[in-house]
């Protein structure tokens, strides 16, 4: 196991890295920008450095001064968490060639399933279903009209590149298609610095399904199941949550079959997730493969009882994965509810400021991952997400139950939450049957 390793990363994700750390006997080196100097959660690790001023492209972006602060802090490792340089292959070749482990794939698999091209291209090699679209890239508009009827429309425009999605728009018809081939080019340029495009067939109120894998260096590869990321707005998880409900055993099984089967043929090591789309009938399709640890991964850690931060750590290590696939279950109805300071009656507008007051819940079941605390200031710099609020019990109707009392309990005041909307996600019928789609958001709330 490493002795130091820096964590390239801020807010929720770092804490919760200098915690697994710290249970491990691992010290931790952590970075900060300008607008994070004096933050509580920098106190828990063992060293701090700063990395520049407040923007995020002249700080925890700055791959010099990250490398700078590790060399200084005399690591053995780095962990980019998520966000910033974790899906950076660039980066990651940058820290071994620096002698320095990267706590993630190799730079050769990450470059691989970061473009979601290639990755569609490999999954079609090893029999993972994938969206009728493109063959790949498309060149031209001519080329996109010709392959759009083809398809039938509607047809979505996806970047090769990035992801949260950036450079992905919905063509109804020929003009618009013209359109959103512009609109998504120009913000895949601007967002990943690439400007490539493919189209896809738009499946209409579709699922968002993921499965959590994870894999060695010594041939071991598992699949911790699912998670249901349906409800989300503008492509953006709001809530999720394992098992996925409504789906049967044997597409369960089918789908996190197809995640192994397809990170074992992309040489992929350590966390990642294979995810997926299911339409109305049951079949589903991939869609991208996400290179490091998902926000989201609490989620998992509840219903199989693995902490996939130590695991992430043990594998990097060059150790063999501590459990086989016969040792993980699910057991029990987890859920996540992603608490962001953002005003939902106002387009979700992000709400930057000071928290007045804090009151975190409690009980059975309950978990708030967070960093923030009263007179912490919620910074117009980086993300919105300001906690991740989770429950844990046999079954989902009493997750359910426990969700929406323990957001009862949750008092944020200083800055408008996505609380409420969480409140009316949690009461609406459409929820508690899972009868939702990833538009379930914009139809059901259109303002």
């Amino acid at each position: 196991m490493f002795k130091r390793i820096l964590v390239a990363n801020r807010g929720e994700i770092a804490l919760r890295i200098f915690r697994a750390c710290r249970e491990l006997g691992v010290e931790t080196v952590a970075i900060f920008s300008e607008a994070d100097r004096g933050a509580a959660y920098l106190e828990l690790a063992d060293e701090a450095y700063c990395v520049g001023l407040p923007k995020a492209a002249d700080s925890y972006l700055k791959i010099d001064r990250v490398i700078s602060a590790a060399e200084i802090g005399n690591v053995q490792a780095i962990h980019p968490g998520y966000g910033f340089l974790a899906e950076n292959a660039h980066f990651a070749e940058i820290c071994r060639s620096c002698e320095i482990e990267f706590i993630g794939p190799s730079h050769e698999a990450m470059a691989l399933v970061g473009d979601k091209n290639a990755a569609r291209r490999l999954a079609k090699e090893v029999n993972v279903p994938t969206v009728p679209g493109s063959e790949g890239l498309v060149e031209d508009e001519a080329q996109a009209v010709s392959l759009a009827h083809e398809l039938g429309f509607p047809v979505l425009i996806k970047a090769s590149a990035g992801g949260g999605g950036r450079g992905m728009r919905v063509a109804l018809n020929d003009l618009a298609l013209k359109a959103a081939i512009q609109q998504a080019q120009a913000e895949a340029e601007a967002a990943f610095g690439n400007a490539d495009i493919y189209l896809e067939k738009y499946v209409e109120h579709p699922r968002h399904i993921e499965v959590q894998i994870i894999a060695d260096n010594h041939g071991g590869a598992v699949h911790l199941f699912e998670r249901d990321c349906t409800m989300q707005r503008r492509h953006q998880k709001l809530v999720e949550e394992s098992p996925a409900p409504r789906l049967d055993a044997e597409t369960r099984q089918e789908m996190c079959d197809a995640a192994v089967r397809l990170i074992r043929a992309a040489n992929y090591t350590n966390a990642g997730t294979v995810e997926f789309i299911v339409d109305p009938s049951g079949s589903f399709y991939f869609i991208e493969l996400n290179a490091r640890i998902q926000v989201e991964h609490p989620v998992t850690e509840l219903v199989t009882g693995i902490d996939l931060i130590k695991a992430q750590l043990l594998v990097a290590a060059g150790e063999k994965l501590p459990f086989t696939q016969d040792d993980i279950r699910q057991s029990g109805a987890s859920i996540e509810c992603r608490i962001n300071a953002e005003d939902p009656d106002k387009n979700f507008r992000p709400t930057p400021g000071t928290i007045t007051r804090l009151r975190v819940p409690g009980g059975f079941g309950v978990r708030f991952d967070s960093h923030v605390h009263e007179g912490y200031v919620v910074s117009p710099y980086y993300d919105s997400m300001i906690g991740k609020l989770l429950v844990h019990q046999p079954t989902r109707r009493e997750a359910i139950a426990c969700m929406k009392r323990a957001l009862s309990e949750l008092h944020v005041e200083g800055v408008k939450t996505t609380i409420p909307m969480h409140q009316k996600i949690l009461d609406h019928a459409a929820f508690h049957e899972s009868r939702v789609d990833t538009t379930f958001i914009e139809r059901t709330w259109p303002s």
